[in-house]
């Protein structure tokens, strides 16, 4: 069976029968049992049946093993994909009530004609509402009032426990802010009520600005307060005076009065979601992803961000704008079969720069660039017991092939998160250590000791970072 294959069916005498399963990132592949309950009875029955390694997982697209199971073979990943209904919405709040199964993209394309968006959206639309609780997504807003992580516009959430028995928790409520950020481990999210945004059209102002160097980029993206989306990318293999050139997006929802003829034709871009291209074939070599085959793609891509150093504004839907990839089906194909893996970390202000410069010089030097390279400023973030990753200063992502070389650049990304005093984001790691964890997320004992972290629940990441 393929490692993004449906689950197995439930088997009356015990689990499903073990498959290959992986995450987004296509490594590691790990062989797991699955089962996807049709309805909240069903999967209190089955979490009581299994008792312990119960491994929520939502659409698969964490990155690593944060939705697999222990790789022992014992535990279960118990899919929320089946509970996907809408339970209720108020017009007039912009509440609204789904199942954990309900993907983003769902909610985007059910509510925005009558004017409502989510809070906030990760890289993908393909993401379940459980899972952008449990790893506390942020977007291209979080510096910008309003916007924040997604825990942020959680009004309540449900959790199962082992038991199948069900507890509310809303903000203030011992567990809330442990499971914002969770990673599945304080229970089996199956409901949760959240806070959309008001709209007036599915389209945005975006304006595109070229920077020289990776300085030039930050003071680009400082100066853009009032703007907000804002993101860049990042050419991570330039060097000397064009080390970390970059290309800057930045975004203004529209109002209905600012659109165009053949926009207004389209008010909340629903149709433009349909433009997509089919996945790419699952054949392509490991070697066609090589040294010069990026530096051509980043060629093309710094030259495609024009030619003056400011273009714009224009008029782009809602997934150009938030969910690039999005319309490659099955991206993470590119890589081929043996996976990639990404690092993304977050730098506090003091000590950014100069380790972003680090990050890039090593992995420029190493000729492991990423064709996926994106910086983002971030406001101020969830602390206390919970691991939710955003915190107030700069956040880096790179992608990478998965191969010895790029793990060992990795390792030493890691270290240089530690060593300015930055974290690792759990939703897109597959390498870390248990040491490297511990030496980047000082908050990992209040939460291992919380009386939220539920034991019944483990993953694969959970045993790799001793959680």
């Amino acid at each position: 069976m393929r490692a993004d294959g449906p689950p197995a069916p439930l088997r009356a005498d015990g689990p499903p029968a073990p498959a290959p399963l992986s995450g987004w990132g296509r490594f590691p592949v790990l062989p797991a049992h699955r089962a996807a309950p049709a309805d909240t009875q069903a999967a209190a029955a089955l979490l009581r049946r299994q008792g312990e390694g119960i491994a929520p997982r939502g659409l698969g697209r964490a990155y690593g093993d944060a939705a697999l199971p222990p790789a022992t073979g014992l535990g279960l990943a118990v899919e929320t994909a089946r509970l996907d209904r809408f339970v209720s919405f108020d017009p007039g709040t912009g509440v609204l009530v789904a199942e954990s199964g309900v993907s983003l993209g769902e909610i985007a394309t059910a509510l925005l004609p009558r004017g409502w968006f989510p809070a906030v959206v990760p890289g993908t639309r393909f993401v379940s509402l459980g899972g952008a609780i449990a790893a506390d997504v942020h977007g291209k807003n979080h510096h910008a009032p309003g916007g924040g992580s997604f825990g942020d516009h959680v009004e309540w959430v449900e959790l199962m426990g082992a038991d199948g028995a069900l507890t509310r928790l809303a903000p203030g409520d011992p567990g809330f802010a442990e499971t914002c950020g969770g990673m599945g481990l304080t229970g089996f999210i199956t409901r949760a009520a959240i806070r959309l945004r008001r709209v007036e059209s599915g389209w945005l102002r975006q304006e595109t600005v070229r920077a020289a160097n990776l300085d030039a980029a930050m003071d680009l993206i400082e100066a853009s307060d009032g703007w907000t989306h804002a993101s860049a990318w990042i050419d991570c293999l330039s060097t000397g005076r064009e080390l970390g050139r970059s290309i800057l997006y930045r975004a203004e929802d529209a109002g209905y009065e600012e659109l165009d003829a053949t926009c207004k034709l389209d008010r909340w871009a629903l149709k433009a979601q349909e433009k997509s291209l089919g996945p790419p074939p699952d054949l392509i070599p490991g070697f066609a992803l090589n040294l010069i085959t990026m530096r051509a793609f980043n060629a093309l891509y710094w030259a495609g961000g024009g030619r003056a150093e400011r273009r714009g504004p224009a008029l782009v839907d809602w997934g150009k704008c938030f969910h690039p990839l999005d319309a490659v089906l099955g991206w993470n194909r590119i890589y081929g079969r043996r996976g990639f893996v990404q690092f993304q970390c977050a730098l506090p202000p003091e000590t950014a720069r100069k380790g972003l410069r680090a990050m890039l010089e090593t992995t420029s030097a190493a000729g492991q660039g990423s064709f996926l390279a994106v910086l983002k400023a971030l406001g101020e973030g969830r602390e206390g017991p919970s691991l939710s990753f955003p915190r107030r200063g700069w956040t880096l992502a790179l992608d990478f092939p998965a191969t010895p070389r790029a793990f060992f650049v990795i390792e030493r990304l890691h270290r240089l998160t530690a060593d300015h005093g930055g974290r690792v984001y759990l939703a897109k790691d597959a390498r870390m250590t248990a040491a490297e964890f511990a030496a980047t997320e000082p908050r990992a004992p209040a939460f291992r000791a919380s009386p939220a972290r539920a034991r019944a629940f483990a993953t694969a990441l959970a045993r790799r970072l001793d959680l």
